[in-house]
């Protein structure tokens, strides 16, 4: 087994992490990539009399059956994970071996691009340009298959940029997976929050899709660690399911039985979140059109967008950073995160309270006013 083992390196998005530098030391939190985090209490819920035994190892049948509801799926297709991160791992550990090739949209959630790394495999990238509005062209994803590719990797609505894909080209990647024998992933954490007509669960339209989400994003829950892969081919199924109980065996009763309680509210709860959705990207494209140095793609769905400092700009962007952090005491997910320009920028904006937004990009902004060159 020499050579095997799996090379794990730290990622900059976790080292960097508010989590990690202590949110005691930010003022302005724009780098989340959630909604804001919710307390037990507003879900109304009792754990008192909660047995804390071992779960079902497929999941809590009823969260499972409220995922499957949602997602147009049978209950069978579903498993759940330790967040979606956890489902990432198992998919990738599961299918990708170091002679395997993978095709994987970049920039991207960190997660989908370093297990594979870790594993060793080969990676084609398809890199997703500003200059083009981040549009996913299908025609380069058929280009970069090999003899050896195994999985397809994309995310919809995208992180870090917000863009969807149309039902035209997932149903194309679809077509395409199944043409050549390969997997296609499709990571839709942020599905729920939508400004276009959303997609359907990808699973739910053929067995060689997987499809991965969580309660972490939409819900504002990320601590509960609850996520979940669904995937219509039983024989696959079943490979998941063992590297889910070789791994933890089972989920969290707790974290499972609060998970359920917030999806059995999802309705309520997102359209909370669709009008606070509404009012914050508002908040983000007037300031920009002010802001002047600085430019975007507008976003689709989820709760972030990923402008850039313009080139022209005169800005010497690592003086900007530290004015920004240190100055000011803001955080955003800058472009090294997702292994671009640092001009770029993750902003977070379904997070932050609207005062708190406001503030942020007042920070930013004053942060390029003290950063010229």
């Amino acid at each position: 087994m020499e050579g095997r083992a799996m090379k794990y390196v730290r990622m900059p998005i976790e080292i960097e992490s508010p989590e990690e530098q202590g949110y005691d030391t930010i003022r302005f939190n724009l780098s989340e990539s959630s909604m804001r985090d919710r307390n037990l209490s507003e879900l109304g819920l009792d754990t008192n009399d909660l047995v804390l035994a071992y779960g079902a190892h497929k999941g809590a049948p009823g969260l499972r059956t409220l995922i499957a509801r949602q997602s147009n799926v049978p209950e069978h297709a579903v498993l759940t994970t330790v967040g979606a991160a956890g489902a990432l791992f198992i998919i990738a550990t599961t299918l990708l071996e170091k002679n395997d090739h993978l095709v994987v949209v970049r920039p991207n959630y960190a997660t989908n691009i370093e297990t594979p790394r870790a594993i060793g495999c080969e990676i084609s990238f398809i890199d997703l340009k500003f200059e083009e509005g981040f549009h996913l062209d299908i025609a380069r994803v058929e280009a970069a298959l090999r003899p050896n590719t195994k999985l397809i990797s994309i995310t919809t609505p995208h992180n870090p940029t917000g863009v969807s894909l149309s039902d035209i080209s997932l149903r194309h990647l679809i077509t395409l997976a199944e043409a050549n024998g390969i997997r296609l992933l499709v990571d839709e954490t942020y599905r729920e929050m939508s400004f276009v007509p959303k997609l359907p669960v990808a699973a739910s339209l053929s067995d060689k899709v997987i499809s991965v989400a969580s309660m972490s994003k939409s819900y504002g829950i990320p601590g509960i660690r609850v996520g979940w892969l669904i995937t219509q081919d039983g024989k696959l199924f079943e490979r998941f399911l063992a590297a889910k109980e070789q791994i933890g065996i089972c989920g969290s009763i707790i974290d499972e039985h609060i998970a359920e309680a917030a999806l059995a509210q999802s309705a309520a709860w997102i359209a909370t979140v669709e009008r606070n959705l509404k009012s914050a990207v508002a908040t983000v494209g007037d300031w920009l059109t002010r802001e002047t140095r600085m430019e975007w793609v507008r976003p689709q769905g989820g709760c972030v967008c990923f402008p850039r400092i313009k080139a022209d700009a005169g800005i010497d962007v690592e003086k900007f950073y530290r004015t920004l952090t240190q100055e000011h005491a803001t955080a955003v997910g800058p472009g090294h995160w997702f292994e671009q320009d640092k001009r770029f920028m993750r902003i977070g904006f379904g997070w932050p309270l609207p005062e708190e937004l406001e503030g942020g990009l007042k920070a930013i902004s004053a942060s390029l006013d003290a950063s010229r060159r």
